[in-house]
């Protein structure tokens, strides 16, 4: 009740009374954060550089952090097939991506990644055609156009210190974390990701991918739940496997993405097939620019514009006149489109929260963008990913006809766990924790009395019967959902109130998603 008013002159004095207990306020359950490499980072010439910076689109990220690596950093070799690799070495993360040949022209060819392994921007595309929203995105470094792959994972960790000056983020994906070289570091980082979520901050959630998770599950799976640990898994989530998608199309593509003996060899390959068909000479003079047109280094911008309509130009003529170069660029979409799941999962996780609620599972939902899954699984491939004896579960992504593609397990990497088995579950209670952490701040200076304790117990109350009403808690009746239990002898001794404690418990009964469905059928027998 607030305090009169002190009254030493005649009139008329008003006091306001509160007429409703304080609320609690549900914190916004999915902000993702991702930490990755950009083009830029930059705002109103500020340097954003590892510093946490909100955006709302996919043109937001671009204004702030460019474009994708694109032909001005990204790099393929074409060499034939029987020819001596001279690409990535064999342990690389996506040398096998790249170890099968393809033809042209009915020959078969070698293309092979040189530079440009950055991921950060095409898994940006994923999350919001996914319905990914607002979201936070750490940059930890430009792009390099030198040879070979220059992700750090020192650089990659500062990103996830620096994403703890971000109270609000609740989902942390590190997309290019399985680009690293060794697979070390990548399953130390994502161990580091773990930790940052469950033991750090205690408040998000980890989406992981599988490392090489484009190659059957024999060869990755169990070298994942081997390197990733047994902390903090029920903080995290992972997906496999990884996915063909449709980001980039033809027209971001062309012969640009391909070094300067690349060129002499496609060149040679299309000349080959024209000349087969009695072409014209003009045409096979045309073809001979694939080598001399190019942004020369230090052209001034309106000249580098038209060289790339230029070479744009004869890219499209060459795809209409020479089925060899159109095999050539569906080569390179096809490799440049095989992306790693978790950001697509993060656009999927902000959908299902926006449209139905945290506490709903983010699964049997499609995969927008995805042509197919890179690995094909079976029901009994994916019994081994859902139990395992580490109790480290994998969800599947599956295709299935007439559906597409499907998001099929709702898994924290804690399968084991009771507690802690389901994703929903365990973000339901990182969303009530959160919200309930927050509102009962004010109260920490407040007297330890009777009258604090009634309005802790109501706006708790308040909040948890408004859960429970939109589904978010089970039970017939919000007795059975949820108890708030708070007060001298209940939750506290008389030494706790001299000591100044406050004890507050709360139990929910949360949802959980209906896993496994059984029909059982019986024959009746005919009535006479």
């Amino acid at each position: 009740m607030t305090n009169p008013p002190t009254m030493k002159a005649p009139g008329v004095y008003i006091v306001e009374e509160n007429a409703f207990p304080d609320a609690v306020v549900g914190v916004e359950t999915a902000l993702p954060a991702f930490i990755g490499y950009t083009q830029k980072a930059e705002v109103g010439g500020e340097s954003l550089l590892g510093k946490p910076w909100l955006i709302d689109s996919l043109a937001a990220f671009q204004d702030c952090f460019g474009a994708g690596p694109g032909e001005d950093c990204l790099g393929f070799r074409l060499e034939p097939a029987d020819a001596a690799p001279a690409g990535m070495a064999h342990d690389q993360p996506l040398a096998e991506r790249d170890a099968a040949p393809f033809l042209l022209d009915q020959a078969p060819y070698r293309l092979t990644q040189t530079r440009g392994f950055y991921l950060l921007h095409a898994c940006m595309r994923q999350f919001f055609l996914n319905g990914g929203g607002r979201c936070c995105v750490v940059s930890v470094g430009h792009y390099r156009d030198d040879d070979g792959i220059r992700i750090d994972k020192a650089a990659l960790a500062r990103g996830l210190t620096a994403l703890e000056q971000q109270p609000d983020a609740t989902l942390v994906v590190v997309p290019e974390a399985v680009l690293l070289p060794s697979a070390e570091d990548c399953f130390a980082l994502q161990q580091a990701v773990l930790e940052h979520c469950g033991t750090t901050m205690k408040n998000r959630f980890a989406i992981l991918d599988v490392r090489e998770g484009y190659r059957q599950a024999a060869h990755c799976i169990e070298p994942f739940r081997a390197g990733i640990g047994n902390s903090d898994l029920g903080f995290g989530a992972a997906y496999y496997p990884w996915l063909h998608t449709a980001i980039v199309d033809d027209g971001e593509l062309s012969h640009r993405c391909l070094d300067a003996a690349s060129r002499d060899v496609l060149i040679a390959c299309i000349k080959g097939e024209l000349a087969a068909e009695d072409t014209s000479p003009a045409l096979l003079a045309e073809v001979d620019k694939i080598k001399t047109l190019e942004v020369a280094p230090g052209m001034d911008a309106q000249a580098a514009a038209a060289m790339r309509q230029a070479i744009d130009g004869l890219a499209r003529s060459l795809r209409t006149a020479s089925p060899c170069y159109g095999q050539l660029i569906a080569e390179l979409r096809r490799r440049v489109n095989l992306l790693p799941p978790a950001a697509a999962l993060a656009g999927i996780y902000a959908r299902v929260d926006a449209d139905l609620g945290v506490w709903q599972a983010p699964a049997n939902v499609a995969v927008a963008g995805t042509v197919a899954p890179a690995v094909k699984l079976t029901d009994a491939q994916q019994e081994d990913l859902n139990f395992a004896v580490t109790g480290k579960s994998i969800n599947a992504i599956r295709a299935f006809q007439g559906s597409g593609t499907l998001v099929w397990g709702a898994r924290t990497l804690d399968g084991i766990n009771l507690d802690w088995r389901y994703i929903n579950t365990r973000r339901t209670m990182i969303m009530l924790e959160e919200s309930t952490r927050r509102a009962l701040a004010s109260y920490a200076p407040a007297p330890n009395d009777r009258n604090t304790w009634a309005s802790i117990r109501a706006m708790l109350e308040s909040f948890l019967t408004a859960i429970w009403k939109q589904g978010g808690l089970a039970g017939a009746t919000p007795g059975e959902a949820f108890s708030v239990r708070v007060g001298l002898g209940e939750t506290m001794s008389s030494q706790d109130i001299l000591d100044g404690v406050l004890r507050v418990t709360v139990q929910v009964c949360t949802t959980r998603p209906a896993d496994f469905i059984e029909l059982s059928f019986a024959q009746a027998a005919p009535r006479p």
